[in-house]
């Protein structure tokens, strides 16, 4: 059956995925992102999943997560309503092709995919200069030019698993002038709808683990408020350079299986 996962169901796969969710939550509320980057390549490396099926299980871990997110930066008025919608207007039709595109690619091209991926991202957080007082003006332009970063964003966490937060964050600093506070609040209300519409996809495909992924969601649910708090207190910079160097680890380690697998 495809997606399906060998991983006995015993106490050390659920003490694992609550962990794995534990550290999601956190860096999730810390840095606006639904938690992808770190669910993906844990449920890859310590439980053996494959990349299809971590992905679908990370997209739908993120679906509570980031609710509860949202609601930690809406009490610091830290969230942009309307350009949200816009982004996931179009990121619910791309996570469909994402996850339309997921089962007919191979292992090898997604692990490799991601290690770029990552790259991008990490590059970009030394790109952006995050201000705390910047506004994100809303548009025709800025309006359709959210429409379409939705969309990639959405075909990204289709084919991927993330939540869509490292791509939009990022863009919404350097592109559309937001301040981190603000990005991050929005991304995380954007992936909402997103992962959810992912999340169906990946359903139908079998490619969810639902259990871990109710695990992982709910254990998250218990740090990400806390990230988001802190997020509130650390200098923007600093973090922008904490969260470069842990997805330098993740990135390294994920290219190391890529040429392990392609041996193989």
């Amino acid at each position: 059956m495809p997606g399906t996962t060998a991983r006995p169901r015993d106490a050390r796969f659920v003490l694992t995925c609550i962990g794995i969710g534990l550290l999601a939550g956190l860096l999730s509320g810390l840095f606006g992102v639904g938690g992808g980057t770190v669910i993906v390549p844990l449920l890859v490396l310590v439980l053996g999943f494959d990349q299809r099926l971590a992905a679908g299980t990370s997209l739908a871990a993120i679906v509570p997560t980031a609710t509860v997110g949202v609601i930690s930066y809406a009490l610091h008025d830290s969230v942009a309503w309307i350009p949200a919608l816009l982004l996931a207007a179009g990121a619910v039709v791309g996570a469909q092709v994402g996850t339309w595109l997921l089962p007919r690619l191979s292992q090898t091209v997604l692990r490799w995919a991601f290690v770029g991926f990552l790259v991008v991202v990490i590059v970009s957080l030394f790109i952006v200069v995050p201000s705390r007082d910047a506004e994100l003006e809303l548009t025709l332009l800025s309006g359709a030019g959210l429409v379409v970063l939705g969309v990639v964003t959405g075909i990204t966490a289709g084919l991927i698993g993330v939540g869509g937060g490292i791509i939009v964050v990022p863009a919404l600093m350097m592109l559309f002038g937001t301040s981190d506070l603000i990005a991050k609040g929005t991304s995380l209300l954007m992936m909402i709808p997103t992962a959810v519409s992912g999340t169906i996809g990946n359903v139908r495909r079998s490619n969810v683990d639902l259990v871990a992924a109710a695990i992982i969601g709910v254990a998250a649910c218990t740090t990400t408020a806390l990230g988001a708090w802190i997020a509130t207190l650390v200098d923007p910079l600093a973090g922008n350079i904490l969260f470069a160097a842990f997805l330098v680890v993740i990135a390294v380690q994920m290219a190391l299986r890529a040429i392990r697998g392609r041996r193989g």
